[in-house]
This record gives structure tokens, C-alpha cells and sequence, in this order.
């Protein structure tokens, strides 16, 4: 088996709990495409609970996730389904909340309900379900290439859909589908996949804006 072979396995292998943990993590990733649907549908009334505004909300529960992770580090404690190696660095789940938050922050919209989702809803689906379709096959396929490809299927699906269901533009589906396959790709301790699958296109959409 080659280097990268080892490495692909090693997600699985140093996963805690195993098999099981690494099914129940993407399990989590996938059960996140949720996340965008329930903030624009019901986010504000969730918040008017505690008399704040939504996106204070968001904030709200970014800072306890940060806070929640820090105190994870200082602990050196990892959860079902975390990698070994996250004892000692930013986890994938606390990369993934900071950017799926960015996402919701930052991401405009138009009018209520879903429709305010028209650049959210893609960006944070796109992380939720290419991701893991994209660590399976080369997990299992040990196969970069055929990864992208399905990738960019997958990510071109999210977004050309979200522009007929939602109204999300056309220009920016075609040009920031991409952006979300090519965060997948870097490897670096330094930042994990979560967020760059996510912030590589919030950051080509807010140098689009002005165009659209």
C-alpha cells in the first residue's frame, strides 16, 4: 500500500471508535445540510426567544463553540468519532462551526424565509454533502481524480439547483461551484477542509458581489 494509501486509511484507523466513529462523523457531516434550512426558516424565532436578533444568535453560538474547543485543547480530549490527532489541534468540527457561521454572517439574501438562503444554502450544502462524497471515494477508491470529478458534479448539482429552487445567480453558481471542490484539497494542520470548503468561495462570492 502506498504512503497516501496509509494516510487515506488512517482517517478510518485512528478515528475514536473506530469504523463506527468514522461513520458516525460523517453521519454528523451530512446531518449539517440542515443547518442553512433551519436558520433561514426558523432562526429568527428561535432568537425572539431570547429577545436578540438572529444573527446575534449565530455569533452567539460561534463564540461557545470556540469557547467549547479551547477548553477541548486545554483537555486534550477527543470525542466519538474525532481523529486521535485533534487532541492537540483545532478540530474539524470547530473549523466547520467558525465557517458554517462566517457563511451565515456574511452570505446575502433577498427577502425572508429561504430565499434569504440564496447564497448560505449552497455554501454550507455544498461543505455538508461534497465533502464527505469526496473522502469516501478516495478513501475507498484511492483515487484523487475520479474524487474531484464526482466532486464537481456533486458541488455543480448544489448550486445550479440552489440558482433554479432559489434564485442563487447563475454566474456565481458556475463560477464558485468550483471553489468549494478545490477547498477540499489542500492538507495542512494549519486549517482543516471544513472551513476552506466553505471560505474559499464565501471569498470568491464577496469579490463577485459587486458584479451580480
Amino acid at each position: 500500500m502506498s504512503e497516501d494509501s496509509h494516510v487515506l486509511a488512517d482517517h478510518v484507523d485512528h478515528s475514536v471508535g473506530g469504523f463506527g466513529g468514522h461513520a458516525f462523523r460523517r453521519f454528523t457531516h451530512v446531518s449539517m445540510t440542515a443547518v442553512p434550512f433551519i436558520y433561514y426558516l426558523y432562526g429568527q424565532d428561535v432568537a425572539d426567544i431570547v429577545s436578540i436578533e438572529a444573527k446575534q444568535l449565530v455569533s452567539i453560538v460561534c463564540f461557545l463553540i470556540i469557547l467549547a474547543e479551547v477548553i477541548r485543547l486545554r483537555l486534550g480530549i477527543v470525542i466519538f468519532g474525532q481523529r486521535e490527532y485533534e487532541a492537540d489541534q483545532i478540530s474539524a468540527l470547530a473549523w466547520g462551526g467558525l465557517a458554517v457561521s462566517l457563511a451565515l454572517l456574511l452570505a446575502p439574501g433577498e427577502g425572508e424565509g429561504l430565499e434569504a438562503g440564496i447564497y448560505g444554502i449552497p455554501l454550507i450544502v455544498g461543505l455538508t454533502l461534497v465533502d464527505p462524497v469526496m473522502g469516501e471515494i478516495k478513501r475507498t477508491k484511492q483515487d484523487l481524480r475520479l474524487a474531484i470529478y464526482v466532486g464537481l458534479v456533486v458541488s455543480y448539482a448544489v448550486w445550479l439547483g440552489c440558482h433554479y429552487w432559489l434564485g442563487t445567480d447563475i454566474i456565481a453558481a458556475i463560477l464558485l461551484a468550483p471553489l468549494t471542490v478545490l477547498g477540499e484539497l489542500p492538507k495542512t494542520k494549519e486549517i482543516d477542509d471544513n472551513a476552506t470548503m466553505i471560505l474559499f468561495p464565501l471569498t470568491g462570492l464577496m469579490l463577485l458581489l459587486p458584479f451580480l
